[in-house]
């Protein structure tokens, strides 16, 4: 990751403080949320008795730092077996884009995510971390839904 890059998003973090990072829910559940940019998405899972259906619904703003969290979180905690990513696309990083691409294609040797169209997709993800990603976990495709009764619906339907 480069230096203005990582000045930037130190500099976002100053004006616009995002403070919902995520939400946790029923840690014996195998399904969380990625809300992607949709921050009153976010919101809406915290006053929600879905939330007892989900072991964590949280947000993803970058493809790499952020990707490497839901990489090292499905990691540590292997009873996950789903990830819904819904809510709006994050204009410009496209991290669910990359998300989307990392599970199907991995990372190359410079663990660049193979495909990626973000401006910065690399990560710090060991290989085989990246592969238990890819292996373990289903991904459902619900970019730009933020439609939060759907959302429900495909919970459930999990």
């Amino acid at each position: 990751m480069n230096s203005l890059g990582e000045a930037i998003g130190e500099l976002c973090k100053v004006i616009l403080p995002i403070p919902e990072h995520y939400f946790l829910g029923n840690p014996e559940s195998t399904i969380c949320v990625c809300t992607l940019s949709s921050i009153n998405l976010l919101k809406k899972f915290e006053k929600s008795e879905i939330l007892e259906d989900i072991f964590i619904a949280g947000r993803l703003l970058s493809e790499n730092k952020g990707i490497d969290s839901i990489i090292e979180f499905v990691n540590k905690n292997q009873k996950i077996k789903a990830i819904i990513v819904c809510g709006k696309e994050v204009s410009g990083h496209k991290a669910g884009h990359s998300l989307f691409e990392l599970h199907k294609n991995g990372i190359d040797s410079n663990c660049r995510i193979i495909n990626s169209t973000s401006p910065d997709p690399y990560l710090l993800a060991s290989k085989s971390k990246v592969e238990y990603f890819q292996n373990k976990i289903d991904l459902v495709n619900l970019i730009n839904e933020t439609n939060f009764d759907k959302i429900i619906k495909t919970i459930r339907e999990i």
